[in-house]
């Protein structure tokens, strides 16, 4: 079986920016956009693997306005991976567990620290991560594979 776990904060969502009108921490959190090509590379991906997951670590508020940008966005009925599989903890440890019980063998972050965590999953890629969390984590670096795209990381998937 091939399960895919993918973060949604950097990964589907594109990260706040606290001075942007459509900041995800502001008013208009509806409108921050979705990190390029997510949408069709996660419908691809739904019928490339036996489960498509999603599993964030936010807090309460930011898990309400996480199911609202989905919902407004369409996003399950694009990408074909239904509300079952939306996951949420409050700690970036946390996944871990979550990654256990479901028995994903593959998952996307932007938080090389987060996938630090995941010993259980054989595949680990680090999508579009930020210098200085790499810088602070870089012992890790060799139990991942580094993406910069959504395309990249479909052929990526495709490959293992």
């Amino acid at each position: 079986m091939r399960r895919l776990g993918v973060d949604i904060g950097g990964v589907i969502i594109e990260p706040a920016d606290d001075d942007a009108d459509t900041s995800f921490f502001g008013r208009n959190y509806l409108r921050t956009p979705s990190v390029a090509g997510v949408f069709d590379a996660l419908a691809a991906l739904a019928g490339a693997f036996d489960e498509v997951h999603l599993v964030s670590k936010c807090g309460e508020a930011t898990e309400q306005r996480t199911r609202e940008w989905l919902s407004h966005h369409d996003f399950h009925r694009l990408t074909g991976i239904p509300t079952s599989r939306l996951h949420f903890c409050r700690t970036r440890p946390a996944k871990a567990p979550i990654a256990r019980r479901l028995g994903l063998t593959h998952f996307v972050d932007d938080k090389l620290e987060v996938l630090s965590y995941l010993d259980s999953v054989p595949h680990r890629y680090l999508f579009r991560p930020r210098p200085a969390e790499v810088a602070a984590h870089a012992a890790h670096l060799p139990v991942v594979h580094r993406v910069e795209s959504w395309p990249e990381l479909v052929t990526a998937l495709r490959g293992n």
